[in-house]
């Protein structure tokens, strides 16, 4: 059974340190059994045909956002060569979106696999390419699953760095 979520902002803070500004966030299911199931058979076994399950109503909720550029969170080079597929992007139907966000490493350990302590210490691992593009812009993070936030939280740190106006995200799960 899927559980649909509601919207809600908190206040970034990482390593410790406070920004001062909120992320706002939308999840559109609860992350449950039935959900983690799902992201096992879709991003972990690489059903990509899957994809089309909330392709339609998660693509709707994304293009129904106030923003200038949407930005998917990015899978590493490795992932990419082993699964084939960009698990959010999959996500994605008639969604225009801006891949300005790339991975500094070529492969990492999953979030999934880490602990929440380990994943809230994980360093920055992300590099905004033409950070001019996002200069006075909304930028909405879309990403598959938001358990710490910590992946989206990074990702809006560097659009922040670089003058955007507002960020926020979506997530199909949380």
């Amino acid at each position: 059974m899927l559980i649909k979520m509601v919207s809600y902002a908190q206040t970034v803070k990482l390593g410790g340190k406070i920004y001062g500004w909120n992320l706002h966030h939308r999840g559109l299911y609860r992350y449950n059994e039935a959900m983690k199931e799902y992201m096992q058979r879709y991003k972990f076994n690489g059903d990509y045909r899957l994809r089309m399950v909330f392709q339609r109503e998660f693509s709707k909720v994304v293009n129904e956002q106030k923003t200038d550029l949407i930005v998917p969170i990015p899978v590493t080079s490795t992932t990419m060569q082993t699964r084939g597929f960009n698990q959010v992007i999959g996500l994605l139907r008639e969604v225009s979106y801006q891949p300005i966000l790339r991975t500094k490493a070529s492969s990492k350990v999953a979030q999934s696999s880490k602990t929440k302590e380990e994943r809230l210490t994980t360093k920055q691992p992300f590099i905004l390419e033409s950070p001019e593009k996002v200069i006075n812009k909304r930028i909405l993070l879309v990403d598959d699953v938001y358990t710490t936030g910590w992946t989206l939280y990074h990702a809006a740190v560097l659009f922040k760095q670089a003058g955007c106006k507002e960020i926020g995200s979506v997530s199909l799960a949380r």
